[in-house]
């Protein structure tokens, strides 16, 4: 019983610590950035995407962004997009060490979309 509570605890805590990070980074001025010609780019699957995405993004799975990035100019912005915020978290990291200076992430993409409404 003891062990089941300090699990609940700590799905808890990092659920919290998840929506905390995720609105900040919302309300950090991502909606500028769009406005300011920055490109949302969604690493979700091909079918997932095809089930929904904002419109004007650009469609790299996390699958592919190795191989991919280079179809994308490193100096131009980029909000890294996805179905809940953890592989946008990745691809931010992985173009941030192809030397993409301009990278942001903006967690789930039904969460931005709603933002920018």
């Amino acid at each position: 019983m003891r062990n089941l509570l300090i699990f609940c605890g700590i799905i808890l805590t990092v659920y919290i610590v998840y929506r905390v990070y995720r609105y900040q980074t919302l309300e950090d001025g991502l909606d500028k950035l769009i406005k300011n010609g920055a490109i949302i780019l969604d690493v979700r699957t091909e079918k997932e995407f095809e089930t929904g995405h904002i419109d004007g993004s650009v469609n790299i799975s996390l699958g592919t962004i190795r191989e991919r990035y280079t179809e994308l100019d490193s100096q131009k912005t980029y909000i890294t997009v996805c179905s809940h915020g953890l592989r946008s978290v990745k691809v931010e990291h992985i173009l941030k060490e192809k030397g993409f200076k301009k990278v942001y992430n903006g967690g789930a993409w039904s969460d931005l979309e709603k933002s920018l409404k």
